[in-house]
């Protein structure tokens, strides 16, 4: 059998195990005895699969001869696989048709190997009839959930299909600096010279987006802390929540940490920052980002929800609140969220946003500013929470469109500030920045 029908029918059994429940990143465990090509070939295949498996799926109904038909998971997730590789990668046709007939058998599906064939070569051979049939529907077209869509068409009805494009295309790959180690030109000139292209940058070259994603070990100097890897959106928080001098400031919901570290690389003469979160798994990798960038902060294990059990009652000068949310704001990185999430997910998040956010306000100084942080698209998740809280808190004002303005933006109307998906080539994001009346 060889290297590469393995890697497919490993591919098949991530997928399967994706559309059964599991995440992604918790299904997909690399072998790294794979080559670096292998290891590729897996990633392309898994993600790719997920973030079309909507649409991969209904034309697999109109191949099949009695659509709804059971298949085995793991059969019905090759067939996916096989045709993700005809529809949205380079791989050569013969190839993928090929290696995924013998991925059935590594699968242990030997009969199988027919169906999937035949399949596959129908594909070929019908590929622009059968897109005509299913591509009526924007959900399968743009292979999203079909609450999703709709939830988005109300919440962004001038943007709601560009943001579907933009929830499927392959993910930006940006770098924060470590501008206590580098400056961003510096950083950036050394890029350059490596034959690396950026295609956007901001903040005098600290953060950069480059032309191709790559390894992280091929970052230069990422193992001594000179850079890290963060969406542009993500590295807006620490800039809008401005730390300065001899504050003491809140990191709370803070794994895994890349917020954390830019905040500490943004003002080094910090009082103290406090990390809080309530996976100590996660807190392992808070724990590593640090190491690496030879920062430190007071990191507990906690619910930030509850500071009676761990805060000391020092109030605190700066707050970054970065909710736990749906996600839908980054499914390009995750699109696993395409398939797991649920319509009544949201209402429980929001309800937890809430209460995150009051808890997180009572801990915080007169005249301190807090940041609500949230990479959801929906405003369930994001202007809902924020709007009713700034409706019952007299002492809670919006300060968004100043905050935004410092930092070079133009204004927007609004409660906080939404950011689409793809918009400056960043991930969905929503910030609100909270001052407290003194």
């Amino acid at each position: 059998m060889s290297s590469s029908a393995s890697v497919r029918a490993e591919a098949a059994r991530v997928l399967a195990s994706v559309v059964q429940g599991r995440s992604l990143d918790t299904a997909l465990r690399i072998d790294p005895k794979l080559t670096a090509q292998q290891r590729g070939l897996l990633r392309t295949l898994c993600f790719d699969s997920v973030r079309w498996y909507i649409r991969l799926d209904a034309l697999l109904e109109r191949l099949l001869s009695r659509p709804g038909g059971k298949l085995h998971p793991d059969v019905r997730a090759l067939a996916i696989v096989g045709l993700c590789q005809l529809l949205y990668t380079e791989i050569p046709t013969h190839a993928a048709v090929a290696e995924t007939v013998n991925a059935a058998r590594a699968l242990g599906h030997p009969r199988a190997a027919g169906l999937i064939n035949a399949l596959l070569r129908r594909t070929l051979r019908e590929q622009a009839s059968l897109a005509d049939q299913i591509d009526r529907d924007l959900t399968v077209r743009t292979a999203h959930p079909q609450w999703f869509v709709q939830q988005l068409a109300t919440d962004w009805p001038d943007l709601h299909r560009q943001i579907l494009d933009a929830n499927n295309e392959r993910p930006p790959f940006w770098v924060r600096v470590n501008r206590r180690r580098i400056a961003g030109a510096r950083y950036r000139q050394q890029l350059e010279q490596a034959g690396h292209r950026i295609i956007a940058s901001l903040f005098d070259d600290e953060s950069l987006c480059l032309e191709q994603a790559m390894d992280v070990s091929e970052l230069p100097g990422f193992g001594d802390g000179l850079v890290s890897v963060q969406d542009g959106a993500a590295q807006l928080a620490g800039r809008l929540l401005h730390p300065k001098a001899g504050e003491r400031i809140l990191d709370a919901c803070c794994a895994p940490g890349g917020k954390t570290g830019h905040l500490l690389e943004l003002q080094p003469e910090l009082a103290e920052l406090v990390a809080v979160d309530s996976s100590v798994e996660r807190l392992a990798r808070v724990e590593e980002n640090l190491r690496r960038l030879e920062l430190h902060a007071k990191v507990i294990a906690a619910d930030a929800g509850e500071p009676t059990a761990w805060w000391d009652g020092v109030a605190f000068e700066k707050i970054l609140l970065d909710v736990p949310c749906s996600a839908t704001g980054v499914i390009r990185r995750h699109p696993d969220i395409k398939l797991l999430r649920r319509p009544q997910d949201i209402q429980a998040l929001a309800v937890r946003q809430a209460h995150l956010l009051r808890a997180s306000w009572s801990m915080l100084a007169p005249a301190g500013r807090l940041v609500y942080a949230s990479c959801s698209a929906l405003r369930a998740e994001t202007t809902d929470v924020v709007a009713a809280f700034l409706a019952t808190t007299a002492d809670a004002r919006d300060t968004t469109p100043e905050a935004f303005q410092a930092l070079g933006f133009e204004p927007a109307a609004g409660i906080g500030r939404r950011i689409p998906a793809g918009w400056g080539k960043m991930d969905g994001f929503y910030y609100a920045c909270l001052e407290r009346r003194r």
